[in-house]
């Protein structure tokens, strides 16, 4: 394990660099922006040379140079936000309340503020560049007849601009959560950042002039209800008095003036643009292809190699880049392969393959396993199925999956796979849970969790006759599957674990009192009583395909490995000289095939198989929602990669009958 230095040595070193870098472009492009906006605020097709030239006595004035170096501060803020609550794996929410719950967590809540802040301020440097109506909050009232003391009155126009900016903003903020903003996803092909920039301004500019547009309607129909509260705070704060011979905004002769909303329509389309320029430029710069050397000359800088780079679980941003390079080394760059194909000198071991192969069939694997409880757990009909109960006991799907692995686990223990009703264990005693399985877990505290599904979950003692036994007849009717016989584990060269453990002694159940019932039996009631209602149900109830999308949130990094593995065994046939790859080459088939067979499973659900619409009016990345999709079919790619490079000389190696008869439909091409 290494220490925090070390494990953080890459965000240090290239994270923050790349992440500055991307905000130095920001606040470099930010003097064009700010020009095009005075042009586009000032100009008029009647009086072009006077406008031209009182854009350019604006941009060179000293209000426009403090207005230009308060937008500087606001894009280092958006920098760091976004350096701040980036992410490689969206946060899916699987119904109506858990979204609730994200845009109402207090990390959320201090984000929305902070944007409604820089809001008021874009918004403020917009009405000094507009100028004119909009230049200031306060002016000398009219004198009436026979009143010669000055007051000053408020400028309604000045206000409604700096609200539309705090409205935008709060806007930015939530969206960011419902459209996953802050999650960035790797382009399948590779390009430099000039020319994924240059693809990218478009949908920039779209999105921004689209939202800006949605905004300021829903901004005007909000301050035509509310904007007398405004008013009367900033009037009572400031001491200012209102114009009653001025139409007040907030009504709908106020609000009809075309030169306003379209002074509110540029000025947020200005704020989105920025912020939206320097969350691209983020993506591109971040995203950027790393190298990691596969064997290092010096003991100081070995937790910076490939394959101990592919072990760390923090930061993912780490992980993602070094499977995005092994996927990259293994197609592009022989001299690398033959690193990673080498032996160690003394010793003659294969330290750079096994720990490569190990760390990749650790995550197909748990990838199988996650696939497999999560079908166990969701039946194709809505309801959940029965259980086996016997956390201690791996099933015979269990068996099959981690004996393609054993070898490469060790010395470590293996990986065992926790059945269904560990899954809903976790949920009874409250341990944590990952956050893949926390979105298809069933909550048994909800109101709505049936009673048939809390006895599945009950613990069953070892005198009843289901103990030991798989309880389902539904489960007992099956057909063979590629994890169904004991007798893979055998071929595979793993031992047989053992049925059950030590029985520890019985303990006699204590009898629950009086007042345990009574306040059991009216929480009963009351979930019953809130499951009848409507509105709760509408927001406990799941969301189509959520719980599909959130099993595979974490996919990219899949696919990097199965094409990783798939390209480094095909150049194995011809560059591996000492057969390294040929040890573990049955592993990673039955692995592959048995993840193949785990995949098309969970296609058959309900929901799996359709393929969400992708939205382009938003500045959220929805690659996410196909990643499902991307993987079947890189599985599918990488086994026939395999298969017609070795042909049929893979009927040599040692693999139990289902995996041999699946095997066989690739190398016939009718999978």
């Amino acid at each position: 394990m290494f220490s925090t230095e070390q494990t953080c040595w890459f965000v240090r070193k290239v994270i923050c660099w790349r992440a500055a870098a991307s905000t130095a472009w920001a606040v470099l492009l930010l003097g064009p922006i700010t020009a095009a906006l005075v042009i586009l605020g000032r100009f008029s097709l009647f009086h072009p040379i006077q406008t031209t030239s009182e854009c350019l006595s604006l941009l060179t004035s000293a209000s426009a140079v403090f207005s230009l170096i308060l937008l500087c501060g606001v894009i280092l803020m958006v920098g760091f936000l976004n350096l701040e609550y980036y992410t490689v794996i969206p946060t899916i929410a699987c119904s109506k309340i858990a979204l609730l719950g994200q845009l109402l967590h207090p990390r959320q809540l201090v984000n929305s503020a902070v944007h409604c802040v820089m809001g008021i301020v874009v918004a403020w440097c917009c009405a000094i560049s507009i100028g004119g109506r909009y230049e200031t909050l306060g002016y000398t009232c009219p004198h009436s007849d026979g009143d010669s003391s000055s007051q000053m009155c408020l400028n309604e126009y000045h206000l409604i601009l700096l609200l539309a900016g705090a409205f935008v903003g709060l806007s930015y903020s939530l969206l960011g959560v419902i459209h996953n903003m802050n999650y960035i996803s790797f382009h399948t092909v590779q390009q430099y950042k000039y020319l994924r920039f240059k693809g990218a301004l478009p949908l920039v500019v779209k999105c921004s002039a689209t939202q800006a547009l949605y905004s300021i309607r829903n901004y005007i129909v909000v301050y035509f209800f509310l904007g007398y509260i405004p008013k009367a705070w900033f009037c009572k704060t400031l001491n200012l008095y209102l114009n009653s011979s001025v139409h007040p905004l907030d009504s709908i002769a106020g609000l009809l003036d075309l030169s306003l909303i379209y002074h509110l329509w540029i000025s947020a389309s200005f704020l989105l643009f920025t912020w939206h320029i320097t969350l691209v430029l983020f993506r591109i710069f971040v995203t950027e292809l790393y190298s990691f050397p596969v064997e290092s000359s010096f003991t100081e800088d070995a937790h910076q190699c490939l394959a101990k780079v592919l072990t760390e679980k923090q930061p993912m941003i780490l992980k993602f880049l070094a499977l995005q390079d092994l996927a990259l080394l293994s197609q592009h760059s022989p001299s690398r392969r033959c690193q990673v194909f080498s032996l160690s000198q003394p010793g003659g071991h294969p330290h750079n393959w096994n720990a490569i192969s190990k760390e990749c069939l650790s995550m197909l694997t748990d990838l199988t396993q996650r696939l497999v409880a999560y079908h166990d757990t969701v039946a194709t009909n809505g309801r959940a199925k029965s259980l086996s109960t016997g956390s201690e006991r791996k099933t015979s799907s269990e068996t099959s999956v981690t004996s393609g692995t054993e070898d490469l686990m060790s010395p470590r223990p293996t990986l065992l796979m926790k059945t269904p009703a560990s899954v809903f264990a976790r949920s009874v005693v409250g341990t944590p849970r990952t956050p893949l399985t926390a979105p298809f877990t069933p909550d048994l505290d909800s109101p709505f969790a049936s009673p048939a599904l809390r006895r599945l979950t009950a613990p069953v003692e070892q005198c009843s006759p289901w103990f030991g036994t798989v309880q389902s007849p539904h489960v007992m009717r099956r057909g063979p599957k590629l994890w169904s016989t004991s007798t893979d584990s055998q071929v595979n060269g793993s031992p047989q674990s053992s049925p059950a453990s030590v029985p520890s002694p019985k303990q006699e159940p204590s009898k629950p009192s009086l007042l345990a019932q009574f306040l059991q039996n009216r929480k009963e009631q009351v979930k019953n009583f809130l499951a009848k209602r409507v509105l709760i149900m509408y927001l406990f109830n799941k969301l189509p395909e959520a719980s599909s999308q959130a099993l595979f949130a974490d996919s990219q990094a899949h696919i990097w490995a199965l094409e990783g593995l798939s390209y480094l065994v095909q150049a194995s046939f011809s560059e591996d000289q000492f057969g390294v790859v040929q040890t573990t080459l049955p592993t990673i088939l039955s692995c592959m095939l048995v993840l193949q067979e785990a995949v098309d499973r969970h296609f058959k659900l309900p929901h799996a198989s359709s393929k969400p619409v992708r939205s382009t009016g938003s500045m959220g990345d929805s690659t996410h929602k196909t990643l499902r999709f991307a993987l079947r079919a890189t599985l599918k790619t990488a086994i026939y990669r395999i298969t017609t490079t070795f042909g049929d000389h893979l009927n040599a190696i040692q693999m139990s009958a289902e995996h041999r008869k699946r095997l066989q439909q690739f190398l016939e091409y009718k999978e």
